[in-house]
C-alpha cells in the first residue's frame, strides 16, 4: 500500500488540485506552514560538513542564467510575450522543495542544497536587471526590485535549514527523532501539491482569454524546457557523478517565486508558463518515482 501511495501520490495530488481548484485554494494561507515543516524535516537528513560549491554547481547556474537569456533571444522575434513566459521557466531558481523529490530518488541532499542556496541568491541579484531590460517595470529600481524578490526567497530558504542545524547542535535526541521519520516530508509535499495547483488553475480561470493561442504557446513552451532542463542536468550531472541532482536543480523551478516574478514584473498572462510547469514537472517528477519504484 505504501509503495502504491509512493508511485502514484503526486499525480493522485495534481488531479485533485485540478478538479477541486476551487474547493482547496481557500486553504492557500498553509502552503508556507507546510513546506517549512517539509523542508526543517528534509534538512535534518543532510550532513552540513558536506554542503560546498564545486564546478558542478557552477556550470548548472550558468545554464539557468544565459540559457534564460537565450531563450528570450530566439522567441523575441517570434512573440515577445510568449518569449517571456517560457524565459521566466528557465530564470527561475532551484524549488527548495527539489531536495524531497533528489532523496527520494536517491540523489546526493547536501550537493543539491548548495546548488539551491546558490541558484537562488544568483536569480535574486540577476533578476532585477532582466527585468529592467524586458519587463513592465523599468521604473523601479535595482534595490526595491531585488529587495522584494530576495524577501519572498530567504525566509523560506534559509530558516527551515538554520533550525534544523540548531536542533542537531543543541538538541541531538530530537534531531534523531526527526531524521527516523521516513517519507514525511513526501506526503507534506503531496498535501502542498493539491492546494498550490489548485490555487494555479483558479489564477489561470480567471485570466483575460484575449489570446487563446499565446496562453497556448506559453504552456507549450514551458512544456518543452522542463523536459530540457531535466534531461540537460542529468547529463551535465552525470559527468560529476550526480544525475539526480543535476536534473532535480535544473529542472525542478521554484513555480510559486516564478509567478509572482512574472505577475509582478512581465506581462501577467506570462505567469502561465510557470503554471503550466507546475503540471509538467509535477509530471515528471511523478514518472520518476514511478520509475524508481518500478526498479526497486
Amino acid at each position: 500500500m505504501l509503495r502504491f501511495l509512493k508511485s502514484y501520490m503526486l499525480p493522485i495530488a495534481m488531479l485533485l488540485g485540478i478538479l477541486f481548484s476551487n474547493f482547496f485554494s481557500q486553504f492557500a494561507e498553509i502552503i508556507p506552514f507546510l513546506l517549512f515543516t517539509m523542508l526543517f524535516v528534509t534538512y535534518c537528513k543532510i550532513p552540513f560538513d558536506q554542503i560546498i560549491f564545486t564546478r558542478f554547481h557552477f556550470y548548472l547556474v550558468a545554464i539557468q542564467l544565459f540559457g534564460s537569456l537565450f531563450v528570450y533571444a530566439i522567441l523575441w522575434n517570434f512573440n515577445s510575450t510568449v518569449a517571456q513566459g517560457t524565459m521566466i521557466c528557465v530564470l527561475a531558481p532551484t524549488a527548495t522543495a527539489a531536495v524531497v523529490i533528489t532523496g527520494m530518488l536517491g540523489g546526493n541532499l547536501a550537493s543539491l542544497t548548495a546548488f539551491t542556496l546558490l541558484s537562488n541568491l544568483v536569480v535574486s541579484f540577476f533578476a532585477p536587471i532582466i527585468f529592467s531590460l524586458i519587463g513592465r517595470h523599468s521604473d523601479v529600481s535595482f534595490l526595491q526590485t531585488f529587495y522584494s524578490i530576495l524577501r519572498e526567497v530567504f525566509p523560506m530558504l534559509a530558516m527551515p535549514i538554520l533550525l534544523a542545524y540548531l536542533t542537531k547542535k543543541l538538541t541531538p535526541k530530537i534531531h534523531n527523532k526527526i531524521e527516523s521519520i521516513r517519507h514525511l516530508s513526501f506526503y507534506l509535499w503531496s498535501i502542498a501539491l493539491v492546494v498550490v495547483l489548485a490555487k494555479t488553475v483558479l489564477f489561470i480561470k480567471t485570466q483575460l482569454q484575449t489570446n487563446i493561442t499565446t496562453e497556448i504557446m506559453i504552456a507549450l513552451g514551458a512544456l518543452i524546457v522542463c523536459i530540457s532542463q531535466f534531461l540537460l542536468g542529468r547529463k551535465v550531472g552525470s559527468k560529476f557523478d550526480n544525475t539526480v541532482a543535476g536534473g532535480q536543480g535544473l529542472g525542478q523551478k521554484n513555480t510559486i517565486l516564478a509567478i509572482w516574478m512574472a505577475q509582478s514584473y512581465l506581462d501577467p498572462i506570462t505567469s502561465i508558463g510557470p503554471g503550466a510547469y507546475i503540471v509538467w514537472q509535477n509530471s515528471v517528477n511523478s514518472f520518476q518515482i514511478w520509475l524508481k519504484n518500478r526498479k526497486q
